[in-house]
C-alpha cells in the first residue's frame, strides 16, 4: 500500500504575477479555481486546476530571489505536464512567441517529450502519453 495518494498541487513563484498568469491561464489553458490577494504578504495567490484534478498554485512576493537553474541546482528540477499531442502544443507554444527544446525521446519508455521556460525561466517540460482507446 502506497502511503501517497498523487500530487495535489505544485507550488510556483513569479516575479510578474500578471504576466505569469497570463502565461498559465491564456497560454497554457489553466482553470481559475481561486484568486487572493493576502494583505499581510503583499502577495497574491492564484490556484489553477488541470484537467487530471491536479493544481498549480501561483504566488507573487514582493523581490524573490532568481531561481538557480543552470547549472541545475539540487532541489526541484523541473515541472511535466502530460500532453496527448506534442506537436499540436509545441506549434501553439510557438505561435505565442514561446521557444521550444527540440523534441527528444525517453530511451526507458520511448515516449516523446520536449522542455520550455515559463516566463521566469522555470524549466516546464511536455511529456507525450497518447490517449488510451478503450477496445
Amino acid at each position: 500500500m502506497s502511503l501517497l495518494a498523487g500530487i495535489h498541487h505544485v507550488a510556483v513563484i513569479a516575479s510578474d504575477f500578471a504576466r505569469s498568469r497570463d502565461f498559465y491561464v491564456r497560454i497554457l489553458g489553466l482553470r481559475v479555481i481561486a484568486e487572493n490577494y493576502r494583505g499581510g504578504r503583499d502577495s497574491w495567490k492564484l490556484d489553477l486546476g488541470l484537467p487530471d484534478g491536479g493544481q498549480l498554485e501561483l504566488f507573487s512576493f514582493p523581490a524573490p530571489p532568481p531561481r538557480p537553474s543552470r547549472p541545475e541546482a539540487c532541489g526541484l528540477r523541473h515541472l511535466a505536464f502530460r500532453v496527448e499531442a506534442l506537436e499540436a502544443v509545441i506549434a501553439h507554444l510557438q505561435r505565442e512567441g514561446i521557444a521550444c527544446e527540440p523534441v527528444r525521446v525517453d530511451e526507458y519508455t520511448g515516449r516523446r517529450f520536449t522542455f520550455f521556460a515559463d516566463p521566469d525561466g522555470l524549466p516546464l517540460e511536455l511529456y507525450e502519453v497518447p490517449r488510451q482507446v478503450e477496445p
